[in-house]
């Protein structure tokens, strides 16, 4: 369960990290680290986008994915 844990510690700080990167819209997402970064969230971000309604220049799939990764925690007692 330790191993379980330190997983989504891990995704909840590369979430966290690409959560700060959308507010430098000059960065080079052509930087590798970046990409991973990327690389890495955007298959869990991109489905819950296209099931949120659109809202102005907001996106709460963070928000959203740190809230399952908790609950996720809860259920599973870690």
């Amino acid at each position: 369960m330790i191993i379980i844990s330190y997983l989504l510690t891990f995704f909840e700080l590369i979430l966290l990290a690409r959560v700060l990167l959308s507010w430098f819209p000059n960065i080079d997402r052509n930087n590798p680290i970046i990409r991973l970064v990327f690389d890495i969230t955007e298959p869990i971000l991109a489905p819950i986008r296209s099931a949120l309604p659109q809202t102005a220049m907001l996106d709460f799939s963070p928000i959203i994915v740190i809230l399952i990764i908790q609950v996720l925690r809860i259920v599973l007692g870690v």
